[in-house]
Formats: C-alpha cells, sequence, structure tokens
C-alpha cells in the first residue's frame, strides 16, 4: 500500500501545472493520494490539459543507408541533415525564426567541423542567422540526448520552441581513435574496461548471462522480418523525409542522380541457417557475428518540440508528451546490458511500471544485449522493436536516438488512443580503434525517454 501512495504522489505532480504548485498547495488541493481500489499496476489517466506540458509535434528522418556503400556514401553529411530540418518547417507551416534553438546529437566528426556543417545546414534549410545551432555528443545516445536537452530548455522556459536532431555520417568519418592513450589505465581495471572493444562486450553479455548463438540470430531475423514488413506495408513512408543526391561510380567517376528513400540495409530473406554459417567477429569461439550486430550507417534525423500551449495555438497536432528521462552508468564490461537498468528507472520517474508501457524502442546494438534486456525485464515481445531494429534498419550513432523518436511516435499514433505510453532506450558506446592498440574506447552510460499520447 506506501508502494501504491508513493507512486500517487508522483503522479499528482504531473497532474498539477508545476512541482512548484503541487508542493505549495498539497495540503489544501482536491488532489491527494490515497489507497486506491485499482491497484498499483494500473496506468493513470491524465483528467487536465496543462500549457507547459513539452509536446513532440513532429519526428522525421531520412532513410538509414549503409555506409561506404549505400544510398547516401557519396553525400555530404551537411545534405542529410538539411533535408529534415526542411521538412519540419515544410510540414508544420512552422515560422523557422520561432525556433529557439536546434540541438544536433553526433558522435564521429571533430566537434568544430561537425557544429560548422550543422550550422550550414540549417541555413540550407531556410533557417534565419537568428536561430542558434550547438551539437552534443553522448555517444551511441547522442540524438536521444538532444531531444532530452531541448525539453529540458523549454520546460525550463528559455525558449517555446526547439528541435532536437541527429547527424552520423560514418562513410565520411570512420571510427578512430585519436592520439595516445594514458598509461594510467592499466592501474584500474575499470579503467581497462572502457577500453574494450564493444564486440568484447556483446560477447561478455552472451557469456554472463547465457545469451546463446542461436537466440542472437533468431532476433537478428526477426528483426530483418519485421522492418521488411514494415517497409512493405509503407509504415516508414510517415518518418522517412526522400533525399534527392547523387551516387559516384568509384571506376569511372560519373555522378548518378538518384532520390534515397528506403532503408537499404533490410534482407527480407535473411534466415537462422544463412547467419548461423557467419563466423564470430571478435572472438575465436564467440558468438557475436555481422549478422547478428547493428548495421554501421549514414543518415538523420530532427524532432520538433514546443509546449502544449503553443502547439495548440498553432493548431498542430500532438504526437506525444515528453515526461521523464534517466541515464544510468552501468559496468562498461558489459555496456550492452544499460537498458535493463536505465528503462525501470525512466518507467519509475513517471509514475508507471514496466506493463504499462505499450510500446518499447530498444536500439539493438547487439543482438547479445538485446535478447538479454528482453529477457531480464520480462518484455512482451509483441511490444519491442515492432517494426524492426538496428540489426535491419541501421545504426548511424549521433541519429540513432531520433530515429528511434520517430518510429516510436509514428507507429503510437497510426495504433491510436489505446497506445499511450512508450519508452526509448539504448546501450552506449562507441568503437574507437587506437592505431597502436587492439582495443576500443567505450563510454557506457545509458540514456532512456518516455513518451505517451
Amino acid at each position: 500500500m506506501e508502494k501504491a501512495i508513493n507512486r500517487q504522489q508522483v503522479l499528482l505532480q504531473h497532474l498539477n501545472p508545476s512541482a512548484s504548485s503541487f508542493l505549495s498547495h498539497q495540503n489544501n488541493s482536491a488532489l491527494s493520494a490515497s489507497a486506491c481500489l485499482a491497484g498499483d499496476s494500473a496506468a493513470y489517466r491524465r483528467t487536465n490539459v496543462f500549457g507547459d506540458d513539452v509536446v513532440i509535434v513532429a519526428a522525421y528522418r531520412t532513410a538509414l543507408c549503409k555506409s561506404k556503400r549505400g544510398g547516401f556514401k557519396d553525400t555530404y553529411p551537411d545534405d542529410l541533415l538539411a533535408p529534415v530540418l526542411r521538412a519540419v518547417i515544410e510540414k508544420t507551416n512552422l515560422n523557422p525564426s520561432e525556433v529557439g534553438d536546434i540541438v544536433v546529437g553526433t558522435v564521429l566528426a571533430p566537434g568544430s567541423q561537425r557544429a560548422s556543417e550543422c550550422r550550414m545546414a540549417a541555413f540550407y534549410a531556410g533557417f534565419p542567422e537568428t536561430v542558434p545551432v550547438r551539437t552534443v555528443n553522448r555517444q551511441c545516445s547522442s540524438g536521444l540526448q538532444a531531444v532530452a536537452d531541448v525539453a529540458a530548455a523549454i520546460k525550463a522556459g528559455f525558449y517555446e520552441i526547439g528541435i532536437g536532431a541527429g547527424l552520423e555520417s560514418m562513410t565520411t568519418n570512420p571510427m578512430a581513435w585519436e592520439g595516445s592513450v594514458n598509461p594510467r589505465v592499466k592501474q584500474m581495471e575499470q579503467a581497462q574496461n572502457c577500453l574494450l572493444p564493444m564486440g568484447i562486450t556483446s560477447e561478455n553479455v552472451a557469456h554472463r548471462f547465457g545469451v546463446t548463438r542461436q537466440e542472437q540470430d533468431q532476433a537478428a531475423v526477426e528483426s530483418h522480418r519485421k522492418a521488411a514488413a514494415a517497409t512493405a506495408s509503407g509504415k516508414f513512408k510517415d518518418e522517412i523525409v526522400p533525399v534527392a543526391t547523387k551516387i559516384v561510380d568509384p571506376k569511372t567517376g560519373d555522378e548518378k542522380p538518384v532520390t534515397i528513400s528506403v532503408d537499404d540495409g533490410i534482407r527480407a530473406n535473411t534466415s537462422v541457417s544463412d547467419l548461423g554459417k557467419l563466423k564470430p567477429v571478435f572472438k575465436k569461439n564467440g558468438t557475436t557475428t555481422a549478422g547478428n550486430s547493428s548495421q554501421v550507417s549514414d543518415g538523420a534525423g530532427a524532432v520538433l518540440l514546443m509546449k502544449r500551449s503553443v502547439a495548440m495555438r498553432k493548431g498542430l497536432p500532438i504526437l506525444g508528451v515528453f515526461r521523464t528521462f534517466a541515464a544510468v552508468g552501468v559496468d562498461p564490461a558489459i555496456m550492452g546490458v544499460g537498458p535493463a537498468v536505465a528503462i525501470p528507472a525512466a518507467v519509475k520517474s513517471a509514475g508507471l511500471e514496466l506493463d504499462d508501457v505499450d510500446l518499447f524502442e530498444i536500439n539493438e546494438a547487439f543482438a547479445s544485449q538485446f535478447v538479454y534486456c528482453q529477457k531480464k525485464l520480462e518484455l512482451d515481445p509483441q511490444k519491442i522493436n515492432v517494426n524492426g531494429g538496428a540489426m535491419a534498419i541501421g545504426h548511424p550513432l549521433g541519429v540513432t536516438g531520433a530515429r528511434c523518436v520517430a518510429t516510436l511516435l509514428h507507429e503510437m499514433k497510426r495504433r491510436g488512443k489505446d497506445c499511450r505510453f512508450g519508452v526509448v532506450s539504448m546501450c552506449i558506446g562507441t568503437i574507437y580503434l587506437p592505431p597502436s592498440l587492439p582495443f576500443c574506447y567505450i563510454l557506457a552510460r545509458v540514456a532512456d525517454h518516455q513518451f505517451h499520447n
């Protein structure tokens, strides 16, 4: 019963216009925590609409294409970001001068260079010079962090409208370690584990928690199957912005104009038997292969957020309400378990329980960690990555967070009122290969968002 009352206290803070209002009127408000016959697992119902909610009114992405050999191999990074930023303006009739900030999640490019490319993209998209742009790097959740940063700024009153975006060209900016590694790392095991190859952390998860090769390959097959079905049925058309670009013949140098509007890494006919023929990549007798890992990709995405009162005034449809965010650190040796830790933290902070969540988008960095997190949290497979995940669609590091938000919210919109709560989560790590060392750098943190209509 104490748990139920504590949960109601959290919910009441959501139902009141502000936390300060809740605290000052707690004693005389008609809203109060009490024992509830509905039990402790029923999702709460919002009975009031408050203008200071942070809402998402648009979320778009490019198609995701295979690095170095896909549809965007000859496309400049700024030409990837510009189309999704332009789509935000055109599809919502937004006055671009009203945007308070554009925050772009990105990982691999040199910081100052990528910041300049993002500003250039904003100009190409039609934003005036008065609209600022900055980048944020939280490794694989950078696009997610960009959305969280914008939501926090709107909630704080810094501005009323902002864009959280993501950009990555893994063709243009390959993964590499620059400079030397501090020898001090040898003095601490946890620090050494930060330099483990991300594939080895996948092997560690599989070994420590008993995730079999069969389970991993089956998860990859399911990812491709669902992504192929979503593509064939046109589900991704609402979130993908076509990009007019070019393909250059590497032998002749001839340029061919193309328009890219479909993810090109999805293999509809992938089978467990086919994947079973692939050799492990990171460990001689391991289980992690190219077939049950996320794809290295190029792409971009953008999410438009604003105060609810502004969205209502502009007559814009609300795709989702930004409700909470959580980042949790885990052992870098098994960084892939992160979502199993961060999802409960985010759900609890929203006053919900896991059973209340209707849809999950959990990034499939590796099948080993994806399978583990699903089993650990005892999640219904019918609720997770219903349109496929990174093993099929791709994982452009700085984009994935924004891509997952777009995929989640458009699916929630299709499902209607019965689909109320959604969660986005991922483990965080990026492979950087030091020139003289056979290991990589991992930043093992976890980020989650939770949205609901």
